[in-house]
């Protein structure tokens, strides 16, 4: 199969699709949106495309301006800070730099976009394979990275858009054994940003996290708290067979979930952005946007901060991947949904099945999806 350049939403990528999905990916940042998943006649698109995309914006990161859909960081962060003499890009080169385009296949049932990138500020290179499998409504993400030595945070950055109403979202995740409130200075009213968060505080339940100015916070449903930005980090049990995250949209008929292996990506961050970045390109029209981001990473701070130690590491938590040249280390991710009744509300367990996954949602209500949750462990 072939795959021409196409222009989609202001960039140019190409379009790969089978009976389920129909997908984009962009040539320069591997930005992975928009894309479709088919329910009978209905096509659901649930990833955030920024309303800045047509718009020139000079001296803004190239990751910054093309922002939609899901892409692999590597390093994963903001990377401001040097690490021995590596200066990488916001989320790196991954998020910002051009793809190779290498084959568009269709085997059987399956069909898989194959991309690569050689790094630059880390020696090293990055294979990037996209797969369909018919029947289910699914994206199957893997990367694997050769050829690189030393501490490396890496993470998936899907960003979902949902409905302007508030509470719409019931979010929920696999088990966690420690939830952290972003412990550096986030958004400051100074530099036009604001959060509610208290910096740095811990907690046990989303629906229970320290305010800045008393009280607690319900993170469990979203759209909340218009005019902030909020950044929580939960670190994933890695005693399960898989880790999972999930966004149930009851009045919107879908419930959009994320699996992964909690031993290679450690921990889901949260990113809750609504409106309270009033600098650009943001300008306060960032909305009902929901990151919903597995990583290995100490935040969203970058490479230095993740590789040195920090008060995840401390408790024993991973931050960084130890890669070595020799050993290619993969790092693969499920992106996927599933239809559910107006009476599903947060997902509360999902469990592997014959030939897909149950979701049991805290109303008791079930939903079956075809799926294949193996693949995340190779």
């Amino acid at each position: 199969m072939s795959a021409k350049l196409e222009r989609r939403a202001g960039q140019q990528g190409w379009s790969f699709a089978n009976d389920r999905v129909q997908a984009f990916l962009t040539r320069t940042g591997g930005h992975l949106a928009p894309v479709g998943f088919k329910f009978g006649r209905r096509t659901v698109q649930p990833f955030a495309i920024a309303p800045w995309t047509d718009e020139k914006l000079p001296g803004t990161p190239t990751m910054l301006r093309i922002l939609r859909g899901d892409f692999f960081c590597c390093p994963f962060g903001g990377n401001a800070a040097p690490f021995r003499g590596e200066r990488h890009p916001p989320h790196g080169e991954t998020a910002n730099h051009a793809w190779t385009f290498r084959a568009l296949e269709r085997e059987g049932d399956t069909v898989r976009l194959h991309a690569s990138m050689q790094l630059r500020a880390r020696r090293g290179r990055v294979d990037k394979r996209l797969i369909l499998r018919d029947g289910h409504a699914a994206v199957y993400c893997e990367h694997v990275l050769s050829g690189f030595r030393g501490p490396m945070p890496v993470g998936t950055h899907p960003m979902l858009a949902l409905p302007d109403a508030p509470g719409a979202g019931y979010i929920s995740t696999s088990r966690f054994t420690r939830g952290q409130v972003v412990p550096t200075a986030w958004e400051q009213p100074a530099a036009k940003g604001y959060s509610v968060l208290k910096t740095g505080a811990t907690f046990t339940s989303l629906k229970r996290v320290p305010a800045r100015d008393g009280g607690t916070v319900d993170l469990s449903r979203f759209p909340a708290r218009r005019g902030y930005e909020e950044l929580v980090e939960l670190v994933s049990d890695a005693t399960l067979p898989f880790a999972w995250s999930a966004v149930a949209l009851p009045a919107a008929g879908y419930v959009f979930f994320a699996l992964k292996d909690p031993r290679v990506l450690r921990a889901t961050v949260l990113w809750f952005s609504n409106g309270g970045r009033h600098y650009p390109p943001w300008n306060g029209r960032h909305v009902n946007v929901l990151g919903v981001e597995e990583v290995t990473a100490f935040f969203h701070l970058g490479l230095a901060e993740s590789a040195q130690p920090n008060a995840l590491s401390r408790t024993g938590t991973p931050t960084a991947l130890r890669l070595r040249p020799d050993q290619p280390q993969r790092v693969a991710h499920i992106l996927t949904l599933a239809a559910i009744p107006r009476d599903f509300d947060a997902v509360k367990t999902i469990v592997a099945c014959r030939g897909g996954v149950t979701l049991t949602a805290r109303s008791g209500r079930r939903v079956f999806a075809p799926l294949d949750p193996d693949f995340v462990a190779g």
